[in-house]
């Protein structure tokens, strides 16, 4: 009867259980499915967005690409004939902006404008010569002036520019070339004489002219106009200064001006001669460069872009640079680098405003390469034997080359030439610097600027801050982990953790902003006082703990044993504030009453406000939270019947905590501190905003830095899309992508094998 009584209760009960176990079995699977997606997709972004970094990247480290797009027939029938007669021979050779019309400057002033694409002859523009006076010499001007001077048999210069007018009737741009006259339309009156200029060489501006020439008794003359604007008439009067040069060689082959009319170089054979013109008419010789190079012949002398260099060709095939340097003896200019295994040289040209130069042989090989990163951008050989002149475009996406009676123009694809791992990642000699270094500075108000591009500095100023941030948080995050989890009450302790735990949400801007406009100030006041803080405060809970334990059992139960840490509380906000009321009086006593002119004059340490001290502190508190969470953690999760044990056999709290605890909870504290030190590197809002961003390479406490991350915070938006400027920004993120993912690595890696070493306990 039982049995008949209970069956008919027992078969439902079974068809629940069975739908319970088929939705939960359901459930399970969703979630694991779930769960499974979830981190696969995180691995699929994580790649994504390493491989569009590598992709923003990629560029800046591809060469240079030149191809010939056009050739044009030089006019005039007997223009072959005149050329291998050594007359009317190139000056100078261009394009305009756009690189649809090209232009030829003979050495008699001749110009002609050709249309790229039709390859007509658009313009032919002869000087308007006062009746019986010939050109006797001319000289162009910088690159990026586009201008020449054309030196007269009368003594007289005449100035003339290669210009183009833009226009755009019924929308369409229309380019038209003309000529100008800086210095007006008729010739100036520069040698009082009359004689004929030979080997003239200017520099013009609005306010200043400056003229070298040769007069027929074989004397260097130097002749400097002034402007200065009448008070009454408010017309520009020119005041002349002129004198001879001293030490003079006999033979000039090359004479060069520098745009700012500081200097004067001539070349003579292996010598090259500079000359300090600054005061026109007191001229002296300021150094002599031996230029020799082995039996290697002198080919050509050029001044790169921004003339803060002197390049030298050599028939060999080697190029040498030379640019200033600060010596015992002054500034002098000295050999910086070479570029060797190149064809012998015949001709050069530097671009307009980068540090770019081409270099073409008599075989029509044709080379381009970058001074400061110290690259050969491209090398191919071209139909373009017997060079005879050459030049680029303003924008340098265009080269000109005079060969074989024709302009060959070829387009130019040289994007990202300052870019290379050793001018990123090794010390570089830059323009104006004593030494090679590591410099970041990408952008200068300058068009002649040398972009410093090194991420040495970003990278050093990374794990500065994070080495300082670490320094402070470290040892009171794992310090607190440890007291919370293993000697705290579990009712402070249910207090202390989340209060910990919520300092995370606290936006690190808010720290940033504190720490710059309220810590660095108050830090550089109170400077004697933070160092007493230091020592007082580690001492005074030493000496509360000790006094503490010699109390008696009376006064001890006077205070609730669950709130006995509680008492150091108002030791540490006393010790705080006596460091710094004793502050003022240290500084008087022992730094002269000011300490930050002490560590600047006497200890020679270069003190900023918002330093690496500042940034430690501050970014401390961000880690402090992160590492404190982790690391409490994994040491309250140590199996009680492990210490339990331990106590068991007769060792004492702090053996058990060391020998036991520690131990087991290590692969969990490790990687409380991995993930502090990613936290620290990653850092942005608090390292821009207390420190002075100055890219240096310092590891004093007193001094800041720059990190990647605010680097890329704060000239990412200033960055042109698709400049090196722009790609180096994406190349530092790259960088801080790895570090991170190598301190997750390394973190990984050494739980797993501390939990393998230690999880027999």
């Amino acid at each position: 009867m039982e049995s008949q009584v209970t069956q008919p209760v027992s078969a439902p009960s079974n068809i629940l259980m069975g739908q319970s176990s088929g939705k939960r079995a359901f459930k399970d699977k969703a979630a694991e499915y779930g769960v499974t997606i979830g981190g696969t997709m995180v691995f699929v972004a994580l790649l994504l967005i390493f491989f569009y970094l590598l992709y923003v990247v990629k560029p800046i480290f591809d060469g240079a690409d030149i191809r010939s797009v056009t050739q044009i027939e030089l006019a005039g029938s007997d223009q072959g004939l005149a050329q291998e007669t050594g007359q009317h021979k190139s000056l100078m050779i261009g394009s305009d902006e756009q690189n649809e019309i090209l232009y030829r400057v003979s050495d008699k002033g001749e110009v002609e404008f050709y249309d790229r694409m039709t390859k007509k002859l658009l313009l032919t523009h002869q000087p308007q010569l006062p009746q019986g006076v010939t050109v006797v010499s001319s000289a162009p001007a910088s690159v990026s002036d586009q201008s020449f001077a054309l030196g007269l048999s009368n003594g007289q210069v005449l100035i003339t520019s290669v210009e183009f007018g833009v226009s755009y009737p019924n929308n369409k741009r229309t380019i038209t070339p003309k000529i100008g006259y800086p210095a007006g339309v008729e010739p100036l009156q520069v040698d009082e004489a009359g004689e004929a200029l030979s080997h003239l060489v200017y520099s013009y501006a609005s306010d200043q002219m400056t003229f070298v020439y040769q007069d027929s008794q074989l004397q260097w003359h130097i002749n400097r106009l002034e402007g200065e604007e009448n008070m009454m008439t408010e017309e520009v009067e020119w005041v002349s200064y002129q004198s001879l040069l001293p030490d003079v060689p006999e033979q000039v082959d090359t004479q060069l001006l520098t745009p700012d009319q500081r200097q004067l170089i001539l070349q003579a054979g292996n010598k090259v001669f500079v000359y300090d013109i600054r005061d026109a008419e007191e001229v002296s010789l300021l150094q002599v460069i031996d230029v020799e190079h082995g039996n290697s012949k002198v080919t050509q002398v050029t001044l790169l872009a921004g003339a803060s260099s002197i390049l030298v060709a050599y028939d060999s095939g080697d190029v040498v640079q030379y640019f200033q340097v600060s010596s015992d003896k002054g500034r002098l200019y000295q050999e910086i680098r070479s570029f060797d295994e190149l064809p012998p040289i015949a001709i050069s040209a530097p671009e307009f405003y980068r540090k770019s130069f081409a270099v073409v042989s008599e075989q029509g090989e044709l080379s381009l390469l970058y001074t400061t990163s110290q690259r050969k951008l491209f090398e191919q050989k071209f139909d373009i034997a017997n060079p005879v002149a050459m030049g680029f475009s303003p924008r340098s996406n265009g080269l000109v080359v005079e060969a074989g009676n024709k302009l060959h123009f070829f387009e130019v694809d040289n994007s990202h030439p300052e870019v290379s791992w050793s001018a990123m990642w090794e010390k570089v000699w830059y323009e104006g610097y004593p030494e090679p270094q590591y410099v970041w500075q990408s952008t200068s108000g300058s068009d002649d600027f040398e972009a410093k591009m090194s991420l040495m500095p970003l990278a050093f100023g990374t794990m500065k801050a994070a080495f300082y941030a670490m320094l402070f948080a470290t040892p009171l995050a794992i310090a607190g982990a440890i007291y919370t989890a293993y000697f705290m009450s579990p009712s402070v302790r249910s207090v202390v953790k989340p209060t910990i735990e919520i300092m995370e949400a606290l936006p690190t801007v808010i720290l940033g902003f504190l720490a710059g406009l309220w810590l660095a100030p108050l830090i550089e006041s109170h400077l004697p006082g933070i160092l007493v803080m230091l020592m007082l405060v580690p001492m005074g809970v030493l000496v509360s703990a000790y006094a503490w334990s010699k109390l008696s059992l009376k006064w001890k139960q006077r205070l609730p044993e669950a709130y006995q840490e509680l008492m150091l509380v108002p030791v540490i906000c006393f010790l705080g504030w006596l460091s710094f009321a004793l502050s003022p009086s240290i500084e008087i006593a022992l730094f002269d009453g000011d300490t930050r002119q002490f560590i600047t004059n006497e200890l020679g340490i270069t003190f900023d406000q918002r330093n690496a001290l500042v940034v430690g502190i501050a970014m401390g508190f961000a880690v402090i939270p992160t590492i404190f969470s982790i690391a409490e953690d994994a040491i309250f999760s140590v199996p009680r019947h492990l210490s339990n044990g331990s106590l068991a056999l007769g060792a004492t709290q702090w053996q058990t905590l060391t020998r036991v605890v520690l131990l087991t909870a290590s692969p969990g504290i490790f990687s409380a501190v991995m993930m502090g030190v990613g936290r620290a590197v990653g850092e942005t809002m608090i390292v821009l905003m207390a420190t002075g961003n100055t890219a240096i390479m310092e590891w004093s406490v007193f001094e800041g830095m720059r990190t990647l991350a605010a680097n890329i915070a704060v000239e990412m938006p200033e960055s042109a899309i698709g400049s090196s400027h722009y790609r180096v920004l994406f190349l530092a993120a790259f960088v801080l992508f790895v570090f991170t993912f190598l301190f997750n690595t390394i973190a990984e890696v050494v739980r797993q094998r501390l939990r393998e070493r230690y999880s027999s306990l």
